[in-house]
């Protein structure tokens, strides 16, 4: 009986072991198509829109803008400003676009605010900071978490260099920016987060470096032409990667059926003795 609950409690501990390390595979998946679904739900509000609706959404974003430049330290003062979470926000849908990176090949949406409940699921818009349209005097900021074994998000943003491009698309326009700065700052630093005059700018921002989190690292953009026929794709040398959450059960799967055979040859209960067996009249 004693070998048998040492069987019973080997085996769960395995196949504790075996969920734990399916989580982080499962999680990514799950959350990639969470995102995936925010997106395509986006795009199916936005064929019900008319064009005065696109019309009235970017002017209220233009003026959200300006009345944003126009005060004395936006990143303070925004709260002065009404009407934030009223704009670029469509009925039956949570988001207010989607940001594209090819090289590291995530789309993600965008949120507003940066709240946990917005970073553990996506992109959120940092508050005090132009809503991303477009435009002169704007600096859109764009904040997302990078490590969580639940979701990519983030996590590779330090891959991107100058000259890479990525892209955010709001209602029906999508704005193209090429990266033109990268920089590691501590969190109190806001300097690079500010308005530049005349400038387009738009900025990815995460915490670096990875599990540690000291400090933010901030991959600039400046708003180029977008090219509207079918761009180069960047391919990585991973790019032919097969999904964790397929691997994982894979090789686990043989592993721990090599090991129950294993657990059942070496505690099976010993054969009983026959009468008349030599090994029995000992």
């Amino acid at each position: 009986m004693r070998r048998h609950k040492t069987v019973i409690f080997l085996t769960l501990g395995f196949l504790v072991g075996i969920s734990l390390l399916l989580y982080p595979a499962f999680s990514n998946y799950w959350n990639s198509k969470t995102q995936s679904r925010a997106i395509v739900d986006y795009e199916s509000v936005l064929e019900h829109l008319k064009p005065e609706d696109y019309s009235a959404m970017f002017q209220a974003a233009y003026d959200y803008n300006r009345a944003l430049y126009e005060t004395d330290y936006p990143l303070m003062d925004y709260e002065e400003i009404p009407g934030y979470y009223d704009t670029l926000t469509l009925p039956g849908s949570s988001i207010i676009g989607y940001v594209k990176i090819d090289k590291i090949g995530v789309e993600l949406p965008i949120y507003h605010g940066t709240s946990d409940e917005v970073l553990n699921v996506g992109v959120g818009h940092l508050e005090g900071t132009s809503l991303p349209v477009g435009g002169e005097n704007t600096h859109s900021v764009m904040s997302a978490h990078r490590g969580l074994p639940s979701a990519k998000l983030f996590t590779d943003l330090d891959r991107l260099e100058p000259g890479d491009t990525f892209q955010i698309t709001v209602l029906d326009q999508v704005l193209t920016y090429q990266v033109d700065q990268i920089k590691v700052i501590t969190p109190t630093e806001v300097e690079d987060l500010l308005i530049a005059e005349g400038k387009d700018y738009c900025t990815l921002f995460t915490c670096t470096p990875y599990g540690i989190n000291t400090h933010r690292l901030l991959v600039r953009g400046i708003r180029i032409e977008t090219i509207t026929e079918k761009p180069i794709i960047y391919v990585a040398n991973e790019a032919f990667r097969i999904e964790p959450l397929l691997v994982t059960p894979a090789v686990a799967a043989p592993m721990l059926l090599v090991f129950l055979i294993h657990l059942m040859v070496k505690y099976r209960e010993p054969p009983k003795k026959k009468e008349g067996d030599p090994e029995h009249e000992k």
